[in-house]
């Protein structure tokens, strides 16, 4: 069903956008069958039910306007409120994955923080789970329970840059990644992946770039359900990013809980896929991101290399991926992460309509 068959889609809200998005952006989480939702369940008396759920209602706090029956429950809140420890919820929130809470009772949020720079509400050091104390960004860790109360939050991974989005595991960990490139010459360089586990906050202890997939600006990631590969994105322009894939090796099979913290920053195979037309030609805009030149800094991928030309042996294929390892150049070390503005505070909100009383 496309959203043009979906009557719903004219009033902007179709099924297919609600699956797609799944409660994005204030990380909603809205409750009751999509029947419901869009009105297609009929009464006791056999009458359709109107669709839609009528006007928005202003909120007097100024957060989320609902329509008459839902209320929404605050989980957190940048700067407002408070992390186990004592300081204020990091700014910043994005790419968050959800995971059932132990017992069942509930869900484990974790959340990512794209900050950088000056950025207010850092995420704080913690001693024992920062990566680099000269950054603020990092993810949180929240827990709900079965009703959408807040129980605890607490910081899970300190001390990195831009945390953009990521990826969950099939063995229930976050994969967390640095949309950010520093200076080969940085005391310590940020542009990995980190992965961080929902469960235990002990194996979330001194932090592990895992290197063999590259350095560079990465944006998301997805773990394959065998768990052999894993494909990741660069959000990055002029030039675009590219499309990676990296497979692990033979001897790291099969890949679980723990396995990324024992991989050599060198092991399996990075790859970049490489674009040319059904005739052979090389497409540029979709490729030309790296200079490759053998190097000793294994697991790095330069983000702003010089264009890298099609080889003559290389145009047989519709798509090609080529395996590249290289080094940002001298000339590229001033390409660091880049602020972006944001509203603040962003908030978390559980979203909960009201039981509808029974047939009269």
């Amino acid at each position: 069903m496309t959203a043009l068959d979906d009557p719903a889609a004219e009033r902007g809200l179709s099924r297919r956008s609600v699956l797609g998005r799944g409660a994005a952006g204030l990380g909603i989480a809205l409750t009751g069958s999509l029947n419901g939702l869009f009105g297609t369940t009929a009464s006791a008396h056999g009458a359709a039910r109107a669709a839609g759920y009528g006007p928005l209602i202003a909120d007097p706090k100024g957060l989320l306007a609902l329509p008459e029956g839902f209320t929404y429950t605050v989980v957190a809140q940048s700067g407002v409120t408070k992390l186990e420890s004592g300081e204020p919820t990091p700014g910043d929130p994005d790419g968050t994955a959800a995971f059932v809470r132990r017992g069942g009772n509930g869900s484990v949020l974790i959340n990512n923080h794209e900050i950088s720079g000056s950025d207010a509400n850092p995420v704080p050091r913690v001693p024992g789970f920062t990566y680099d104390p000269a950054q603020g960004g990092g993810t949180t860790t929240i827990e709900v329970d079965k009703d959408g109360n807040r129980v605890r939050e607490y910081v899970s991974l300190a001390g990195t840059l831009n945390n953009c989005a990521g990826g969950r595991t099939p063995w229930e960990t976050w994969l967390t990644c640095e949309e950010a490139e520093t200076a080969p010459t940085a005391a310590v360089p940020h542009g990995y992946v980190f992965e961080v586990d929902p469960y235990d906050q002990a194996k979330n202890r001194d932090p592990k770039p895992i290197k063999a997939f590259g350095r560079y600006a990465h944006e998301s990631c997805v773990v394959e359900p065998q768990g052999a590969r894993v494909y990741l994105t660069e959000d990055a322009g002029n030039p675009n990013g590219l499309l990676y894939r990296w497979t692990a090796p033979d001897e790291a099979l099969p890949l679980g809980a723990g396995s990324f913290r024992e991989l050599a920053d060198d092991a399996g195979t990075l790859e970049a896929m490489r674009a040319s037309t059904r005739s052979g030609t090389f497409v540029p805009a979709l490729t030309t991101r790296m200079s490759v030149s053998g190097s000793a800094n294994a697991g790095s991928v330069t983000s702003h290399g010089s264009a890298r030309q099609p080889s003559s042996d290389s145009r047989s294929a519709a798509v090609r991926l080529t395996a590249v390892t290289s080094t940002p150049s001298a000339a590229n070390a001033s390409a660091i992460a880049r602020p972006r503005p944001r509203p603040a505070p962003v908030t978390i909100a559980r979203v909960m309509r009201s039981p509808e009383p029974p047939p009269a």
